[in-house]
């Protein structure tokens, strides 16, 4: 991971307003519709799209590796098993990024990545009914990640 993107420990730490619960959570019934395998061959595409990205320097150079992780996390967020739970512990996902500078316009290079994936949500059978809301969290959860002011 490039330095860069590491937050120095005496820099000031960025609250969003919005707070821990600015968005509502996907539908859980996203899982019954994808599966395992779906879910994880969207984090792969989304990983890879990441990799090649202005932001690929946040992530770690095992790229499948990593979007696995995040796959148990969103598996277990859209209905499935709570793995990412039984294998890492609770998600605090705004603590686990906080070494890391994360911008708004980090933010929206995440979002571009995830969202191109999705422009094709047949391929994961994403149901279309819940592509709305699932952007919808996707916004809200990265804008509370955000911890570095621009700059």
């Amino acid at each position: 991971m490039t330095e860069k993107f590491f937050r120095k420990a005496d820099s000031p730490l960025h609250v969003p307003e919005s707070g821990p619960n600015g968005a509502d959570a996907p539908s859980r019934a996203i899982y019954n519709a994808m599966g395992d395998d779906n879910i994880k061959a969207m984090l792969r595409d989304v990983y890879e799209k990441l990799g090649a990205s202005a932001i690929a320097g946040m992530f770690p150079r095992e790229l499948v590796r990593a979007s696995e992780k995040s796959a148990l996390f969103f598996i277990g967020l859209l209905g499935g098993p709570p793995v990412y739970m039984q294998t890492y512990g609770p998600p605090r996902m705004r603590a686990r990024h906080l070494p890391f500078r994360i911008t708004e316009a980090h933010r929206r290079e995440w979002l571009a990545c995830f969202y191109a994936v999705l422009e094709h949500p047949e391929r994961y059978q994403f149901p279309e009914e819940h592509l709305e809301g699932f952007k919808k969290f996707l916004d809200g959860f990265s804008g509370w990640m955000v911890n570095t002011e621009e700059g």
